[in-house]
């Protein structure tokens, strides 16, 4: 499949990543639009044409629909190296800093056209919510110079069949999978993370995750001296994917029970769930409620915080956990931010006693 001639027209504010997608998809969406789908009719059976203009007609989410006009934009020479079969081991492998494919996103004259970038960052926008955009932008760019510095791959055949988008990179694996990705929200384990530096100072000046360490904290706070000594923990899980198999129901969890907590508490506890959940999209937001729901709503979860990595030795705790039957948050905030997620819609059964990331 040849490249179509994409020209994209975005102004000044598009260009810095300060517009939103509502913007994005009324000024720019059309135009990529009627230009992929022109290339698409010159080289495209009538049937497999059918298919993907109904896909794309019934499509709600921007992020899935711009996943799919950027695989009808690639070459055959792009698809050899960035395109897989939706079972391929890698889709969902997780890691804290790897690469799906070779070849980076902004790599010059390698593997993507500049309208392909342009279609690549407004994937990650519409995956996320504004302000979750703007932190991922700040992290990526402290982390690894931007986002032409991460990397991606298409998983199945957007339109036709399951597909998944998967971005990966220095303290990041994120995903869109357009509901295609059975039991799991997100479409399977995320990783998000950030480093001002390598071993940050307390209260991590300049980190745009720790906000979600104070509310976590603010909740220690409001713990009474039981509690506390349930809570507390002296060793932190590992950092790596071991860390979120799922355990469900019959497990022995460790850390204090939301519903031991009164009701101001719980309250801080939902207020420390909605702000994990506040940087991405709604829809994927929904979903990750409904999972909690499912396996025994927020009373079924409990946190867990770790003496272990505590920075400056101040009580401040750096490292916690919130875990469910069906559902695990690990943020490792020391010596910089590593926050692995893994949510299910059904917790592991007897018969299948851990779920594994992948």
């Amino acid at each position: 499949m040849s490249e179509p001639n994409l020209t994209i027209k975005t102004d000044r504010r598009a260009a810095c990543g300060e517009i939103n997608r509502r913007d994005f998809i009324r000024t720019v969406g059309g135009t990529l639009a009627a230009a992929v789908a022109g290339s698409a009719i010159a080289a495209a059976p009538a049937n497999e044409l059918a298919a993907g203009a109904s896909a794309m007609a019934k499509a709600q989410e921007p992020a899935e629909t711009f996943v799919k006009l950027l695989y009808d934009s690639l070459s055959s020479e792009q698809l050899k190296v960035m395109h897989f079969p939706f079972d391929h081991r890698l889709r969902l492998k997780i890691a804290n800093n790897w690469n799906v494919v070779d070849p980076e996103i902004g790599a010059v004259g390698t593997l993507y056209t500049p309208d392909q970038q342009e279609l690549i960052r407004h994937i990650l926008s519409g995956v996320v919510s504004e302000d979750g955009y703007e932190r991922f932008q700040r992290q990526m760019k402290d982390d690894a110079g931007g986002l032409g510095n991460y990397t991606c791959a298409i998983f199945g055949r957007p339109g036709e069949e399951k597909f998944e988008w998967v971005m990966t990179g220095r303290h990041l694996t994120i995903r869109a999978d357009g509901n295609s990705v059975d039991n799991v929200a997100f479409g399977g384990p995320i990783f998000y993370g950030h480093a001002t530096k390598f071993n940050e100072a307390p209260d991590h000046p300049g980190n745009v995750w720790w906000h979600q360490g104070r509310l976590a904290n603010q909740v220690f706070e409001s713990l009474d001296g039981k509690q506390r000594k349930t809570a507390l923990l002296d060793q932190a899980p590992p950092d790596n994917e071991d860390t979120i198999i799922l355990r469900g129901f019959n497990a022995d969890l460790p850390g204090l029970s939301a519903s031991e907590l009164s009701p101001d508490q719980k309250q801080h506890l939902q207020e420390v769930m909605r702000s994990l959940l506040a940087m991405f999209r709604q829809s994927d937001v929904d979903e990750a409620i409904e999972c909690i729901e499912k396996n025994g709503g927020f009373d079924s979860l409990r946190i867990s915080y770790y003496k272990e990595g505590d920075i400056g030795t101040d009580g401040v705790w750096d490292r916690w956990r919130v875990e469910g039957p069906a559902f695990v948050w690990y943020f490792r905030g020391s010596p910089h931010v590593h926050t692995w997620v893994h949510i299910a819609h059904r917790a592991p059964t007897d018969d299948n006693p851990t779920q594994r990331p992948s």
